[in-house]
């Protein structure tokens, strides 16, 4: 049997694993008796641990939260993965999160085991974190803000900057925050509007209080993530292409971000959105496959004086002389 203070330990770390359990199981993992775990419960509720009973055949104990965060008990990928995350926000793009997490990591590293510090010094050296430069952060007390919203079903009251610098006042439903690359997004539901639209957090001053409740609707193109990928992957930019690909679809739809649709077994047609025809070139020319243009003209005619600089920079014959 173990000693008491490894004992308390080894039944918070089996409460923290979001379950329930019967004074039966935790007295035999414990190897302990039932009137033992019931001493040890007080022990980690005098502790301040949140330890909830519940009565009856189905009853047991399960760890809630508190008023007050207590001591938490982790294993080893837990340790390493939260280490790794703070590393992360210390040098990431939300403002105000950075000195929390610088104090959060000191407090982690001081108390991590020499086995594990090396792994974590092991991918630390081994990842580059690239500065966001002079892109504004987000917030914390706004991203904070929006997330409260979300949960609470209330319409967000803000002005907004677009990307070319009108500036507009909203109502919105918030249905969710999104992390893309280096950037937040809110998807919701704009009253006004009467549309679903994606705002960038940066962009956003909040007023105050909040508009009225709400009843959720059903994402956007039944998903949040497909969504983002046709407004934000494809939308967004200034030029479209359509291509007839001689390729069955799901050869295409794997490795390429744009809109991909079946035409039959062994052909598909691709649209695409960029902001130059070079970018399609570089796209299309690295799936390896046969294509045809259906538009624009001007990616065609754009191909065609690649197709010709490319030809006239190999050499007539294999020895090098034209």
């Amino acid at each position: 049997m173990l000693a008491t203070p490894a004992r308390l330990l080894r039944l918070l770390s089996l409460l923290q694993m979001g379950r329930d359990w019967s004074g039966t199981e935790l007295a035999e993992r414990l190897e302990v008796t039932t009137r033992t775990v019931r001493r040890d419960v007080d022990r980690l509720r005098d502790l301040g641990y949140p330890v909830h009973t519940t009565i009856g055949p189905n009853g047991g104990y399960r760890l809630g939260s508190g008023a007050a965060l207590p001591p938490l008990l982790l294993d080893d990928d837990e340790a390493v993965a939260v280490t790794v995350g703070l590393h992360t926000a210390a040098a990431g793009h939300v403002t105000g999160a950075e000195e929390a997490s610088l104090r959060a990591l000191a407090k982690l590293e001081q108390v991590l085991p020499s086995r594990l510090r090396h792994r974590v010094t092991t991918l630390k050296n081994a990842v580059v974190t690239v500065s966001p430069g002079n892109e504004p952060g987000v917030q914390a007390a706004v991203l904070t803000a929006v997330s409260a919203a979300v949960r609470a079903a209330e319409t967000l009251r803000f002005d907004y900057l677009d990307r070319n610098g009108t500036a507009s006042r909203r109502n919105v439903e918030p249905h969710r925050l999104v992390c893309w690359g280096r950037k937040w997004y809110l998807v919701g539901w704009d009253v006004e509007r009467a549309a679903w639209r994606t705002f960038r957090v940066d962009r956003m001053t909040l007023r105050t209080p909040n508009g009225p409740r709400f009843a959720h609707r059903e994402p956007p193109d039944g998903d949040v993530a497909a969504y983002l990928r046709r407004t934000m992957g494809f939308e967004m930019w200034p030029l479209r292409s359509q291509l007839l690909v001689h390729a069955p679809a799901a050869d295409i739809s794997s490795r390429i971000d744009g809109i991909v649709t079946p035409v039959d077994d062994s052909t598909c047609r691709l649209e695409l959105a960029s902001d130059s025809y070079d970018l399609v070139a570089l796209v299309v020319g690295m799936l390896d496959v046969d294509f045809e243009v259906e538009s624009p003209p001007e990616l065609a005619e754009h191909l065609h004086k690649l197709a010709t600089r490319f030809t006239n920079a190999i050499p007539r014959d294999p020895g090098g002389r034209t």
